[in-house]
């Protein structure tokens, strides 16, 4: 319709980005929910499953390098398509395979696929958003992590009442494709989008404006392509990001694949039902996304410059990160709920705040680069860390004491924030420029 505007466009892309994000989680949830049912059909150990959650991240640690510079080049609104082409085609596949290898490979091209999900919805913000409200937007997008796993809690068991197991793959990776319409449809970047007013075009090309005297040749380097990765490493606001995911994206992933087996051997949980804990403890993360978003750009309008706000809202996670620490200790199972639930939304806070921190420090050109880079890092943690789970959980599943390992690495888990809070106020101190 010639003329036809919508107003306040860029929060209809915060619910595309929001969207996209839930089915992403959604997809690679549901192994972890039919994780009980797999272990019995194939006879899968603790390692077993550990090896096929590494092969997926290994996959989206490659993924996230490989898709956070091909953005860069290609644009937003094409390399989000042939990320979640990517990734649903390889969602269904898993109805096919029956083996342990077979499972590793299709996580494998799931990884590779879902690793574009965040380079390309951290840079729409930065293309779509001030930096006053990129905190906001990204909490909301990255609140899609959260639902899309309380959505497979609803989904998986739902389709399990009527199908089998290999109908929950084909099923839910199909909802990619549903997406990807609503996406082609209503995505552009603002210079190109015909449905935006005039108010919010100028509200965003005033910040563009101000992104050039903040990051100065920064921007470009002096044949006008975007900045190279060796230089990016030479930076220390590029060691922040990496330190602020490498340390603690592992620990998420631990919350996501491993919660749903912690209740079933701890209180003897039917994950073949809705799990209200589960439920409680996912959606409790999907205010933490929010919140954390709304605390640092809340900071932002009273005036205190944007890194400053960011790493303020990182501290008080990290305090409040030690709540775990309880969790050995409490015999109930609301109680641990309640101490989980309030771990897992700070970690999602803290992630919102990372990821809108990237967004502060570096023009948008390079921003999927670095949110690639960085989430790598936080991948190659996740490589890691189910190393040492399968280790705890089989030795102290042979004592007879398998919650004796959760309880060591919710320990674990609930001291490293501090210690990486720390590293990366230390790599900001003399941060002053970017600070606006």
């Amino acid at each position: 319709m010639p003329g036809f505007k919508i107003r306040n466009y860029r929060w209809l892309i915060v619910c595309l980005l929001f969207f996209g994000t839930t089915i992403n989680y959604l997809d690679r949830q549901v192994i972890g929910l039919l994780k009980p049912l797999l272990e019995k059909e194939f006879q899968w150990t603790e390692t077993d499953f550990a090896r096929i959650i590494m092969a997926f991240t290994a996959a989206y640690a490659t993924g996230l390098l490989f898709f956070g510079r091909a953005i860069d080049k290609m644009g937003t609104r094409l390399g989000f398509t042939v990320s979640i082409v990517v990734w649903s085609l390889a969602a269904m596949l898993h109805a096919v395979v029956k083996t342990v290898f077979g499972f590793g490979i299709v996580r494998v091209v799931l990884g590779l696929g879902e690793s574009g999900n965040f380079p390309a919805a951290i840079k729409a913000v930065a293309e779509w958003f001030p930096k006053k409200e990129r905190g906001i937007a990204t909490g909301i997008l990255n609140a899609g992590t959260s639902i899309g796993v309380i959505a497979a809690l609803f989904i998986v068991p739902w389709i399990l009442h009527y199908y089998r197991w290999q109908e929950v793959f084909w099923i839910t990776g199909a909802l990619g494709f549903v997406w990807l319409v609503c996406w082609l449809i209503f995505y552009h970047i603002p210079s190109k989008q015909k449905w935006i007013t005039e108010k919010e075009f100028q509200l965003i090309s005033r910040e563009k404006e101000r992104e050039k005297e903040d990051f100065g040749n920064l921007t470009e380097t002096n044949n006008g392509a975007p900045i190279k990765w060796s230089q990016l490493f030479m930076l220390p606001q590029t060691w922040a990001i990496i330190t602020g995911k490498f340390l603690i994206d592992p620990i998420f992933w631990f919350f996501l694949f491993w919660l749903p087996s912690y209740f079933s051997s701890a209180f003897h949980l039917d994950m073949t039902k809705p799990s209200l804990p589960l439920m409680i403890i996912y959606t409790a993360t999907t205010i933490g996304c929010i919140g954390g978003g709304y605390l640092s750009s809340g900071l932002i309008k009273k005036g205190w410059p944007a890194v400053k706000a960011r790493k303020a809202a990182l501290l008080i996670c990290g305090v409040c990160e030690l709540s775990i620490l309880f969790a050995p200790f409490a015999t109930n199972i609301w109680a641990v709920v309640g101490l989980i639930s309030l771990a897992a939304a700070v970690h999602q806070a803290w992630a919102t705040n990372i990821f809108t921190l990237a967004s502060d420090l570096f023009p948008k050109q390079v921003v999927s680069s670095v949110v690639g880079i960085a989430g790598m890092a936080g991948a190659v943690g996740g490589i890691l860390f189910p190393v040492l789970v399968g280790y705890l959980l089989d030795a102290y599943k042979l004592k007879g004491n398998l919650t004796g390992g959760y309880n060591i690495l919710f320990v674990i888990c609930g001291s490293t924030y501090l210690i990486v809070w720390t590293i990366i106020h230390l790599l900001l101190r003399g941060n002053k420029k970017h600070a606006r």
